[in-house]
């Protein structure tokens, strides 16, 4: 333990605490050990200059430069001055401004030719690149030389650093702790390090921070990628293990039962897709160990009928099925779409019902007690089959008679807790289905749903024709917009519907139900600026009135937004889907789960305000009939930049894995996994989960193979100890969060 102990020791005391409150509270560091796994961002020569073009705005960056020019400016009448220093790198520029009195020691610091470190926040101004009184050392002074005299001629660390805390001040802490690295805990087992001609993870560590060449960087960046694959890699093996271990109750399909009296009720065939996965949760259903299995696919591929049939089999078996969802328009959804599907076989105990129907109830936190009461009754006295609802679904007053399926739509809104209370609920461990309508790279399922076996839909019902996506540049093109709302004027006449999505609901309060400044009376959301300039995301509410008075006026317009009353949002939705609603306003609550065939146009304002994958599942709300669908995707941004050029990939293809991959390469890693590695941020330092796929399969099979052998790892107790620490209180949910 003294080993574990040694890397667990507070900052504070290696460092002070004035450093140590500065990287807990900016860069999330606590113990020796964060600092040793903190890596240094990219490396400088001595004697090679920065690339400074490439710098990105509004970011702490730490750059080693030469001063082309130094000139102090005089200005308010001469009251005043500043001093202006460029950098340079031969091709691009960056200008240095200090103000004031402080002037004159960079002045003196920093002639031309001579080079330096600076750090600083990078902003625009007059068009140029600038850092304002940026902290430097000058190199080639004994302050610069001390700060990078472990590098001369060798390579450079540069940290990801932040205000306050520089890139060098980093690696002089790095320096104090670094010792320590040769008391880290080595993960990997013996052989798998020797049989793949990995280094010691202390050499790992010593190789990352202080190279002595590039080929350094890759033996230690490679090592330590293994290691976070690995171990994580062991977490969810031990997972599913242990999961495998538990007794279920078997639910083997049974002949002529609701499963077979549905089939024959479909007035389509079922894809070949559809009916592969069937098998394999079928054979899952049969064993008598929980099933744990991932169900992703494409927009409209037809998830919600494969749990149905999954859920119906559990059923005939003689046990209940539950389906979870994340909000109350999406459960409500799922219990129209399934009622419909099973007509009279959902009307169990009802006058009209078929002889082997079952009740399908819904239960959510703002039903009427009446009703709330009889759905209760319903599932703890077997009467109810299926239900569906919300968190309501977790409450302890909720009891089943023998809860054997678990169903969770859209996995990633729903955390460990959520998913267990549910479980909990069945006489032994329930069978779980999860759902997910964001494809996802397989390299990333392997990592945030490692636990679940994975079944894949990626075929299209017969008949589902290809959705038109165009961008709509409204600012360089305006007569661009007035086309696209002609276009929904046009699917409006052949009797068809659309959506119009917003990022916000309303003016004075944001999605979250903040309130806004207010703004003057009768201003539209693209007149209102912000204080920085720009206005603000334009909302439901203004856009429904605006399209009402204009371009859409005399056609049947309603809104649909998160904070609306439960009954008022079920009674648009019903009216919607009923055809009594032309064109539906709303925001992203439409994202997922709503299913109107009739609906085949869809304008997205603001677009590039969404991520890549959101825009696919909006996208894939419409073209859901016998119609083609039509997606606008509407924005001010210029051609060049980065926002449009999503844009344009989500116009190119619908191929939602293709954009899954894409969406996850433009973000940033520590985005990468969002909140399925919440709290284990600092396990996932350098792997970087789309990049490094190999290495991610690779661990597995090894990881694999580890916990079938030692599934308590007796035999290794350094990759135990490791994943101890890991899997502390605060970080354990991350295996279930997706």
């Amino acid at each position: 333990m003294d080993r574990v102990s040694a890397l667990d020791e507070s900052l504070t005391k290696t460092l002070g605490p004035a450093t140590a409150k500065v990287m807990a509270e900016q860069l999330d560091l606590h113990t020796v050990g964060d600092l040793l796994h903190h890596y240094p961002r990219r490396y400088e020569e001595r004697g090679q200059l920065t690339k400074l073009a490439d710098l990105p705005l509004e970011e702490d960056v730490t750059v080693v430069a030469q001063v082309a020019d130094s000139r102090i400016v005089r200005y308010g009448g001469g009251s005043g001055q500043r001093l202006e220093i460029t950098l340079t790198d031969g091709s691009g520029r960056l200008q240095l401004v200090f103000f004031g009195r402080g002037i004159h020691k960079p002045h003196k610091d920093l002639p031309p030719g001579s080079r330096g470190m600076f750090a600083g926040k990078v902003s625009v101004f007059n068009r140029k690149l600038q850092l304002a009184h940026p902290t430097y050392v000058a190199l080639g002074t004994d302050s610069g030389e001390d700060a990078v005299d472990a590098f001369a001629g060798k390579l450079i660390p540069i940290y990801p650093a932040c205000k306050g805390l520089e890139s060098w001040k980093i690696t002089k802490a790095v320096d104090a702790v670094l010792p320590r690295a040769a008391e880290a805990l080595d993960p990997l087992p013996p052989a798998l390090r020797d049989g793949r001609g990995f280094a010691s993870l202390p050499e790992a560590l010593l190789k990352v921070h202080r190279p002595e060449t590039r080929a350094d960087i890759a033996d230690a960046r490679e090592r330590l990628k293994w290691d976070e694959a690995f171990v994580l890699q062991v977490a969810l093996a031990r997972r599913r293990h242990a999961d495998a271990q538990l007794p279920a109750v078997a639910r083997k399909p049974v002949g002529g039962g609701l499963l077979d009296a549905l089939d024959a009720s479909l007035p389509f065939t079922l894809t070949d897709g559809q009916l592969k996965v069937t098998a394999e949760i079928f054979a899952d259903l049969a064993t008598e160990h929980p099933m744990h299995r991932l169900l992703q696919g494409e927009v409209g591929s037809g998830k919600t009928l494969v749990a149905l049939r999954a859920m119906l089999t559990v059923v005939d078996a003689g046990g209940q099925a539950a389906m979870l969802a994340p909000t109350e328009v999406l459960a409500q959804q799922h219990h129209r779409s399934i009622t419909e599907m099973m007509g009279e076989l959902a009307q169990g105990g009802m006058l009209g019902g078929a002889d082997k129907a079952t009740k399908v109830v819904l239960l959510t936190g703002s039903m009427g007690t009446a009703a709330r009461r009889q759905a209760l009754l319903d599932l703890v006295t077997g009467e109810a089959g299926i239900v569906i609802g919300t968190h309501a679904l977790i409450e302890d007053k909720v009891k089943f008679h023998d809860l054997g399926l678990v169903v969770v739509d859209e996995q990633h809104r729903f955390g460990v807790e959520q998913r267990d209370a549910l479980r909990s609920k069945g006489k032994q461990p329930p069978h779980l289905l999860v759902m997910t309508a964001t494809p996802i790279p397989r390299t990333v399922a392997m990592t945030v749903f490692g636990d679940l076996e994975t079944s894949v839909l990626d075929q299209l019902p017969a008949g589902r024709l290809p959705i038109a996506s165009h961008v709509v540049p409204a600012e360089d093109k305006p007569h661009f917009l007035v086309r696209a709302w002609e276009r929904v004027r046009e699917e409006v006449g052949k009797g068809h519907q659309a959506y119009v999505v917003c990022p916000r609901i309303g003016d004075d309060e944001d999605e979250a139900g903040k309130k806004k400044p207010s703004k003057a009376k009768g201003k539209s959301a693209e007149k209102a600026p912000e204080e920085d300039g720009k206005r603000p995301p334009l909302a439901v509410v203004e856009v429904a009135a605006q399209l009402a008075r204009g371009p859409l006026a005399g056609l049947r317009i309603e809104i649909l937004h998160g904070r609306m009353q439960p009954e008022d949002k079920d009674s648009v939705m019903r009216r919607f889907a009923a055809g009594e609603v032309d064109v539906l306003v709303a925001t992203t609550v439409i994202e997922v789960g709503v299913n109107v065939p009739n609906a085949t146009a869809m304008v997205i304002m603001d677009a590039d305000r969404f991520g890549v994958s959101q825009l696919h599942q909006l996208r894939g709300r419409v073209g859901r009939g016998s119609a083609p669908g039509l997606c606008l995707l509407v924005t001010d941004m210029p051609e060049a930049s980065p926002a449009r050029a999503r844009l344009g990939a989500v116009a190119a293809t619908l191929d939602g894995f293709e954009l899954s991959r894409i969406d996850l390469e433009q973000r940033r890693e520590g985005d990468v996994l969002g909140q399925a590695q919440s709290g284990v941020r600092s396990s996932l330092r350098m792997l970087a989960v789309i990049d490094d796929e190999e290495i991610i399969a690779a661990a597995r099979e090894e990881a694999v193979a580890v916990v079938a052998e030692d599934p308590e790892l007796g035999r290794y107790p350094e990759l135990r100890m490791t994943l101890d620490a890991l899997l502390d209180a605060e970080r354990e949910r991350y295996l279930d969060k997706g």
